[in-house]
């Protein structure tokens, strides 16, 4: 018989103190790139606590390592990467678990991570993601918040949509709930990006790193982003400005749109589809679209 592989090699750690596990894939729900970008955030300069098993969670063909040619002589391979890097956030250790989202084993690699956070003595999972929406750029960046027991978001923080919701599941949510099962509590923040703007969006990340902030009650440096966003603000608000479409459009959504509104589950379910058909053959990713849906 064939020795069992493990997916995860864990690093030699000092104990750590009430550590919290933020979690953030590339791919699906992470829109505009914010979570992913949130989580490189926290985690620079971070040392690694464990590595994964890439050959058996990714599909090469799929998320093709990138190779470096350099005067004609091959010279390097980046190949796709999950991992978990500690650092410091105020006085807790924090766990930052990043990278593609993977291709296989979901399952499996749901029961490791929560083999790891029971190992590390994990005091709370906290997934971020970022979704397509019907909102402006001019208003503040909405977030969804979701919370597997009462208690654990702030109580002005609005948790939902009410009722049911149903939408093809992320490999994030996989393991959140494999891992509340083990009896970690979990939360989940979730920016919502405006559809018509492509490429990266730091408004997003900015808002989720802040609702973090609020949710944890420790301090969560923000370093440049804020910068990023009003410099991608500007740069919207005249693209507006130049088109009598565009401007008609964003009027729209700013009157559509109350203040902090948790969108319906039906509302969340039609951008999503819209976003995989945006998503598919043909699609021009990067670009800013006023295109009504």
């Amino acid at each position: 018989m064939l020795a069992a592989v493990s997916l995860y090699r864990l690093a030699d750690l000092p104990p750590l103190t009430a550590p919290i596990l933020v979690a953030a894939f590339d791919g699906w729900i992470d829109a505009a790139g914010a979570s992913s970008a949130a989580v490189d955030h926290l985690s620079a300069g971070g040392e690694p606590a464990a590595t994964f098993a890439g050959d058996l969670l990714y599909d090469y063909r799929a998320r093709r390592p990138v190779l470096d040619i350099v005067d004609g002589t091959l010279t390097d391979i980046s190949w796709p990467e999950l991992s978990l890097r500690r650092t410091r956030l105020g006085d807790r250790d924090l766990l930052v678990l990043s990278g593609p989202e993977p291709d296989y084993r979901w399952r499996e690699l749901a029961g490791a991570v929560a083999e790891i956070a029971v190992r590390l003595e994990v005091a709370q999972w906290v997934s971020l993601g970022a979704i397509p929406a019907a909102v402006p750029h001019t208003r503040p960046v909405p977030i969804l918040a979701t919370a597997s027991r009462p208690g654990l978001l702030p109580s002005d923080m609005q948790q939902g949509p009410q009722g049911l919701l149903r939408v093809p599941s992320a490999a994030l949510s996989v393991l959140e709930l494999t891992t509340t099962g083990s009896g970690v509590p979990a939360i989940g923040l979730y920016a919502q990006v405006p559809h018509y703007v492509g490429g990266a969006y730091p408004a997003a990340t900015v808002a989720l790193l802040e609702h973090l902030e609020r949710s944890l009650g420790l301090p969560v440096p923000l370093g440049q982003l804020p910068e990023a966003a009003a410099t991608q603000r500007a740069t919207l608000d005249e693209a507006v400005a130049a088109d009598e479409d565009a401007a008609s459009y964003l009027a729209r959504l700013e009157n559509l749109l109350g203040d902090e509104r948790i969108p319906s589950g039906e509302e969340i379910a039609s951008e999503i589809e819209r976003f995989l058909r945006e998503s598919g053959p043909g699609s021009a990713p990067g670009q800013t679209s006023f295109d009504q849906p």
